[in-house]
């Protein structure tokens, strides 16, 4: 039980910081700057948000 708790913190932390990396790219650009670079930050964080589910989900089969 105790690893799962880990694990699932050490997820949490992960997507955590896969939204700090976004709002770092994104934050303090020009407007022509933003729009080249949002569409990259996005696509990062989906991905990395995306991998953090599906660790998640084999997780929870192994606590059940």
């Amino acid at each position: 039980m105790l690893d799962t708790e880990l694990a699932e913190e050490l997820l949490q932390l992960e997507e955590a910081d896969a939204w700090f990396e976004y709002l770092e790219s994104t934050r303090g650009q020009t407007e022509k700057r933003y729009g080249e670079v949002e569409p990259w930050a996005w696509a990062r964080l989906s991905q990395r948000l995306r991998a953090v589910r599906a660790r998640r989900s084999r997780l929870r089969p192994a606590a059940a």
